[in-house]
């Protein structure tokens, strides 16, 4: 019976997250078709050449971010996953049919250049985020940016940046350079945006501590933030000394509660502080603060 149970809900997950990378795609159809696209500014990656290829050729946005997606949903599946290609083929599905929907739909901010990059990156951002949480995609160009980081010594993220300079240098053949430079900066508060949703608004951060103080330490983060911590002996390089180095992990707005803590009961700690992109298991909750 409980087998019968986790099949049931391993496929309520799965359509759950399919819904909502639908939800997503249809999110980041109407930003670009009631925001960017009708003042002239355009999106980054496979979605931004299919904009301009719109532009010129007059054929069905719809229709180009399909095509042009193609060969990366299959080079996502041989990259990453059977999965994620299928996922993303539903959000690239999604994200075409939405343009194609809405094509039409009344245009929500007209004229104000900044309002326009600030409104529709968020409205896209948030909805390609919204898939990406959920297994998807949808825009194959990061996927690309993921194979060649494997055979070049760059990081993904300057691959991303770097593929992306063509796409606005060709955004700017239709649009002008005032509608790239304008689209570059739509698609970096889109980045921004794609990040908080994937990893929600509170996050999480881990603090390496080390400092003459250990255990007036741990207790003084337990009574105020309710947070747990973790010793480990250490030794250093030069002195040999050895020492407890403090590892504790809480959430992204105690962060100055933190450092403030630290101050107090030993400003010459040596502190490591750096993002947590997932916590599961353990015990990472709040203990009570008496």
């Amino acid at each position: 019976m409980s087998v019968i149970k986790k099949r049931k809900s391993n496929k309520l997950k799965l359509v759950s997250r399919a819904l909502l990378i639908i939800i997503g795609g249809f999110i980041t159809a109407y930003g670009l078709e009631s925001v960017l696209i009708p003042n002239d500014v355009s999106d980054g990656g496979v979605t931004g050449l299919s904009i301009v290829g719109s532009q010129l050729v007059g054929l069905p946005l719809g229709l180009l971010i399909a095509v042009l997606n193609i060969p990366f949903i299959f080079l996502g599946y041989k990259q990453i996953g059977k999965s994620f290609a299928v996922y993303s083929v539903i959000g690239i599905a999604s994200l075409a049919i939405g343009t194609i929907l809405m094509h039409h739909v009344t245009t929500i901010i007209q004229g104000d250049t900044l309002l326009v990059t600030v409104v529709g990156g968020i409205i896209i951002g948030f909805g390609m985020g919204l898939a990406l949480r959920n297994g998807g995609a949808l825009d194959g160009i990061d996927m690309l940016a993921v194979l060649l980081s494997r055979k070049l010594p760059f990081g993904t993220s300057d691959l991303i940046l770097f593929l992306n300079l063509f796409v606005f240098i060709f955004v700017s053949t239709v649009f002008g350079l005032q509608g790239a430079f304008l689209s570059a900066i739509a698609y970096f508060i889109a980045s921004k945006v794609i990040h908080i949703v994937e990893e929600g608004l509170s996050g999480s951060k881990t603090f390496k501590i080390i400092t003459t103080q250990p255990e007036l330490m741990v207790e003084t983060i337990r009574d105020r933030l309710g947070r747990g911590a973790t010793y480990k002996l250490a030794e250093g390089g030069y002195s040999n000394e050895q020492f407890k180095e403090i590892t504790c992990v809480i959430n992204r707005l105690e962060e100055s509660k933190m450092k403030e803590i630290i101050r107090e009961i030993d400003e010459n700690a040596f502190v490591i502080v750096y993002d947590v992109a997932e916590v599961k298991g353990g015990n990472f909750k709040k203990h009570n603060i008496h």
